[in-house]
């Protein structure tokens, strides 16, 4: 039922050693941060995503299912245990604004939910707090990655995420699977691990744009490298007034929204 733990150890070990890499060990060693050595593979130096909400109408789930089915995200029933790589809030919930001022938003803004996922800041508060570097900072790109078979579970970096971007499996998350809807290049996870978005590195790898991006037909969500003068992203973000979220934190995030 998909690529267990003991699995991904093993890809993993192959990986290192320079053996034959087919295309879910391709995957494997990009969760890792190991090269792959890919001709096609997307590259960056810094990796940030524009988000368009004034096309996104709130209400299509493409981009959520895509993520979701391109990483085996379980769908579980009880809201305390969700588990969510991308998902979508209220703005006045993910910017955080006081209720005072909340009045003060259009009501085009306050009731629209807006996408929310990892920011993947270059300043990462869950980096300093994971004990065993289960997550980490990728040096080359800046995506911020778990390797999940060195979670413990400790839940340190959910406490340490401002923004609420991490989840935990209290549970199997397996059994909420179905196996035909399994994508057996990416690992299913365990109980006790934590997990969140990591900016599609495997498809990166492979030469392909996060599963997010390519699912969304109105053009909401632009994906590109930040220390490019002529990406796409860059060009947004000089021609378009953007925000972030919590910025006043100083953990830079490298997802930023066009409202």
């Amino acid at each position: 039922m998909g690529m267990n733990k003991r699995d991904f150890l093993k890809v993993a070990g192959v990986t290192a050693i320079g053996a034959a890499i087919g295309p879910g060990k391709k995957a494997a060693a990009a969760l890792r941060g190991q090269a792959v050595n890919n001709p096609n593979a997307l590259t960056a130096r810094r990796w940030a995503m524009v988000v368009d909400m004034r096309k996104c109408k709130g209400d299509c789930p493409d981009c959520i299912t895509a993520c979701h089915r391109a990483h085996n995200v379980p769908s579980i029933p009880n809201p305390l245990h969700e588990i969510k790589w991308i998902w979508t809030d209220h703005y006045a919930n993910a910017f955080e604004v006081p209720p005072e001022e909340e009045r003060l938003l259009s009501d085009e803004v306050r009731d629209k939910p807006f996408l929310v996922l990892c920011n993947h800041c270059d300043n990462p508060p869950c980096v300093r707090a994971c004990p065993t570097q289960a997550t980490f900072k990728r040096l080359s790109d800046g995506i911020v990655m778990m390797d999940f078979h060195r979670c413990i579970g400790c839940r340190f970096c959910m406490a340490a995420c401002p923004y609420g971007s991490r989840s935990f499996n209290f549970g199997d998350p397996r059994k909420y699977l179905k196996e035909a809807d399994i994508n057996q290049d990416f690992p299913t996870r365990v109980k006790g691990v934590v997990e969140k978005c990591n900016f599609c590195s495997e498809r990166l790898a492979a030469g392909r744009m996060p599963a997010c991006v390519e699912a969304c037909k109105q053009g909401v969500l632009t994906f590109g490298d930040l220390d490019d003068p002529s990406s796409e992203v860059t060009r947004l973000l000089r021609e378009n007034y953007t925000v972030k979220r919590k910025p006043e934190l100083g953990t830079m995030p490298m997802v930023y929204y066009i409202v």
